[in-house]
């Protein structure tokens, strides 16, 4: 980046952080509801499931996967906040267990800051889809009070191998591929008390394809997968449980955390984001009297970026982990999936 682009503090421009920014998941589901129903034999996913994409079939080979999201900055650099943005769009067609192959920008900006704030945002973004031998071909962008940034992507996926996150079977194990807090790790960013290793570790983090975890998994029975991002840990497992009318466990000392997120969680630094997120699943779990607040908020946390949950058989769980292991992100089986309960989730 220039060095008249390095006193530029990004954030400062967005009202809200990138995660907070999205409508919350109850009024989501408010408006959602009211939509018709859209009907074909082609639709293999669409807006009947809380999915990370929509899925048409094209013919008995090829099905196409659909998605967009942008958020507003999360980081002062802005080269990394494109990197992040992109990655955080491309991750919906990885859940799916698809391939990315075209993507085009989504750009809001304001005529107060620098253009080369957004040249510099665009370069991570392009060179992030790069990385995911993706095609960037364009976009569309309109003058904004405040900066954002994110990607349309189509991607391919065999009809027969499509991931939606209502599958999960008793007896399932659940994999993570990255770890959580960062949207506590955002908030103490904005504060003003975020150590620089903790930064990296989160820009690491949220800049990673999920290119990775697809990969590993892909050719082991996946029977649901998604991806972690605003609705936290606890909302995205809720909804696969909900959506495969079974009940999930979690164990909350397997969780792979970021370092520091869970020191600056005892320290109340919550993003109201967490909050909406206990609204949304309501009375639908319930917590073991050994799991402390603070790993709540942490499970409750809005994630950017954040890894793929799978949800497969023991012996298949057992050899992804294994396969994650080179990949440094502490990838974990967090949990188990057994016939439904008095409860959705469990947090033990």
């Amino acid at each position: 980046m220039s060095d008249d682009l390095k006193d530029i503090k990004l954030t400062q421009y967005a009202k809200t952080s990138g995660w907070a920014a999205k409508v919350g998941p109850d009024i989501l589901a408010q408006v959602l509801c009211h939509l018709p129903k859209q009907e074909s034999d082609k639709l293999i996913v669409g807006l009947d499931t809380a999915d990370d994409a929509a899925v048409y079939k094209i013919n008995d080979d090829t099905a196409i996967i659909q998605t967009l999201d942008f958020f507003t900055p999360i980081v002062d650099d802005p080269y990394t906040f494109g990197k992040i943005a992109a990655a955080n769009s491309l991750s919906d067609v990885y859940a799916m267990g698809g391939k990315p192959i075209v993507a085009m920008n989504i750009v809001c900006f304001p005529n107060c800051l620098d253009p080369n704030v957004l040249v510099e945002i665009l370069k991570g973004g392009s060179d992030k889809v790069r990385e995911a031998e993706c095609l960037l071909v364009g976009g569309h962008t309109v003058q904004d009070d405040e900066p954002k940034y994110g990607l349309s992507v189509c991607g391919l996926v065999h009809p027969d191998k499509v991931w939606t996150n209502s599958g999960a079977k008793p007896g399932d194990c659940l994999v993570l591929t990255k770890p959580l807090g960062v949207g506590i790790i955002n908030t103490a960013l904005k504060g003003g008390l975020l150590e620089e290793k903790s930064y990296a570790e989160a820009a690491r983090v949220m800049e990673t394809l999920n290119a990775f975890g697809q990969k590993e998994a892909y050719d082991l029975n996946i029977n649901a997968c998604t991806d972690i991002t605003g609705f936290g840990l606890a909302g995205h497992t809720y909804e696969m449980a909900e959506g495969s009318n079974v009940s999930i466990e979690i164990f909350h000392d397997k969780v792979p955390i970021i370092d520091k997120a869970i020191e600056y969680a005892q320290m109340g630094l919550i993003p109201a984001g967490a909050y909406n997120n206990r609204l949304y699943i309501g009375n639908n779990y319930e917590v073991a009297e050994n799991v402390e607040d603070y790993y709540m908020d942490i499970m409750f946390d809005p994630q950017t970026s954040g890894g793929l949950l799978f949800s497969l058989p023991f012996e298949d769980a057992l050899i992804l982990e294994k396969r994650l292991e080179k990949y440094s992100f502490k990838s974990k089986i967090i949990g188990t999936v057994s016939e439904k309960k008095d409860k959705f989730l469990y947090f033990v």
